[in-house]
């Protein structure tokens, strides 16, 4: 896994959210951690956030929505297009 140190910037923001984009994953800091970002619908991109975490695939992780539109959204079927692999579900 290449790691690049980003500046605070709107074109480091740009980056990160191309990179998110294109199935990889950013991390990003909190107030206490940093985390682990990526596009939790997509399979391949929830693999490498395990990888890079070493989690096993039993433990869960936390799918941040960005409103409730969006959660009805998925409950009305994104998932049943794009499932996540038979380990992460």
């Amino acid at each position: 896994m290449k790691t690049a140190i980003l500046k605070s910037d709107s074109a480091s923001l740009r980056r990160a959210a191309d990179l998110l984009l294109s199935g990889e994953v950013v991390a990003i800091p909190t107030e206490t951690v940093y985390g682990l970002a990526a596009l939790g619908l997509n399979p391949q991109a929830v693999k490498k956030v395990f990888t890079a975490k070493g989690r096993p695939p039993t433990d869960p992780l936390i799918l941040h929505l960005t409103s409730p539109d969006l959660r009805q959204t998925i409950q009305a079927g994104i998932l049943k297009e794009n499932p996540p692999p038979a380990a992460l579900s």
